[in-house]
């Protein structure tokens, strides 16, 4: 399995990047969401302009978000489909082995 280090390693770091940005994304929003209110609600101008922009923050978030976990599940489905034709293919050839086998204690009679 050495040969795929490099997919585990890039299904890792879209786990990761989904773990973390979830939780740092989420204190920006709530801090900007925040100050949003706190300035629309002293009657500034920028406090709408502040809520449009977490609005689109949120939904650019999002979109990052479901492309991680759509790597991330990729690459498991991935690394487990492989090992189920791995296991095939070892039965297969097995099987082959044992018929051989027979072929080989005939030629010996």
């Amino acid at each position: 399995m050495a040969e795929h280090k490099d997919l585990e390693a890039v299904g890792k770091a879209a786990h990761d990047l989904f773990n973390d940005f979830t939780t740092y994304s989420g204190h920006a929003r709530m801090a900007s969401e925040a100050a949003s209110g706190g300035l629309k609600g002293d009657g500034f101008a920028l406090g709408a302009a502040l809520e449009h922009v977490t609005q689109r923050w949120s939904e650019q978030t999002r979109t990052l978000l479901d492309a991680c976990a759509h790597i991330s599940n990729h690459l498991r489905y991935t690394r487990n489909q492989h090992a189920a034709d791995e296991s095939h293919i070892a039965g297969a050839v097995s099987s082959v082995a044992t018929l051989d086998e027979g072929f080989d204690d005939r030629k010996g009679h």
